[in-house]
């Protein structure tokens, strides 16, 4: 998949295409039916399929305090989309510029002058442009003076509601891994390098990979039994993650997922990881001490493993856990 960044970078041998237009956060079901009638229209017009998204996205540019939690990072959903068979992607930096831009200047300059798109997919609700001025009627509009088609997205559904971003949020806000998996059509996942932390797990017997997930805000708080990739070629390890603000441990807060690998002694520091998560154990809370911590992350490590079928440590054994 080739990743066009910026307006700027748009050359003549990137004109003709058929496109779509959106976020696409988590890259969902959805997502994922419209990227697969994108690439059928391609193939019939023998045209590269393309992507028109945003970063940051727009809400994250007018109100950052009030945009809701990315389910995936730009480099996730970067992989899922290239999974999906999408020939190009053209990232826009959403910056003053580009909300000043009129909605009939987006149309000449980015999808005409620049894309030559053929065809164009959006949903009904898409506005774009300054001040929101476009909408699909006047995609329509122009597509009919200049030459090109525009179709609705198409949706998917899961038990009778619409699948979306905003309830896959919802889902897992909730812990229900289960209805966010159905929707994604896979795991929920999160992607990260390994850093280094203060290291007081170790002195509590449960050493941790610390992962920044760059982000202001994640709709995951809470334990979880998980399963990490990245470290060995198609395997997964078992453990037990934290992500939230560590409400024990004093210091500034900052979102971190903290995975405690089970029977694990290898250093992985600046290692690209993801971590899967298959269950949420409970809700983060705070603990009096470091002693009430370490025993109930003991009796996290247990109930984890029995979620994965990871079998019991010894010392679990010795303890009657």
């Amino acid at each position: 998949m080739q990743l066009i960044r910026g307006l700027h970078n748009l050359k003549p041998e990137h004109r003709g295409c058929v496109a779509t237009i959106g976020n696409f956060d988590g890259v969902h079901l959805g997502h994922q039916a419209v990227f697969a009638e994108l690439l059928a229209e391609g193939r019939r017009l023998g045209l590269p399929a393309c992507v028109i998204s945003f970063e940051p996205q727009p809400l994250e540019f007018f109100a950052p305090q009030r945009a809701p939690a990315r389910l995936t990072r730009l480099r996730e959903k970067l992989q899922v989309i290239a999974a999906s068979g999408i020939e190009r992607v053209l990232l826009l930096e959403f910056n003053p510029h580009l909300a000043a831009m009129t909605a009939e200047d987006f149309v000449q300059r980015i999808l005409l002058d620049g894309l030559g798109v053929r065809h164009l997919y959006v949903g009904d609700d898409f506005r774009f442009g300054q001040g929101r001025g476009g909408d699909k009627a006047l995609l329509e509009r122009m597509g009919r003076r200049l030459g090109f088609a525009v179709d609705n997205l198409c949706t998917r559904s899961l038990g009778g509601a619409r699948i979306s971003s905003t309830r896959i949020r919802a889902a897992l806000e909730q812990g229900d891994l289960a209805l966010a998996a159905a929707c994604l059509g896979r795991p929920y996942r999160v992607c990260g390098r390994v850093i280094h932390g203060a290291k007081r797990g170790r002195t509590i017997g449960f050493p941790t990979a610390n992962l920044d997930l760059k982000r202001r805000v994640c709709p995951l708080r809470g334990v979880f039994a998980v399963r990490l990739g990245g470290l060995y070629p198609n395997q997964a390890l078992p453990g037990v993650a934290n992500i939230g603000n560590r409400p024990t441990v004093s210091g500034p807060p900052r979102y971190l997922l903290e995975v405690h690998l089970f029977d694990f002694t290898e250093q992985i520091y600046g290692r690209q990881v993801e971590v899967e998560f298959v269950q949420r154990l409970r809700e983060e809370r705070r603990f009096d001490s470091f002693e009430q911590l370490r025993r109930q992350i003991e009796l996290d490590g247990f109930r984890a493993r029995q979620v994965l079928g990871a079998g019991v440590s010894p010392d679990q054994d010795k303890n009657g856990l």
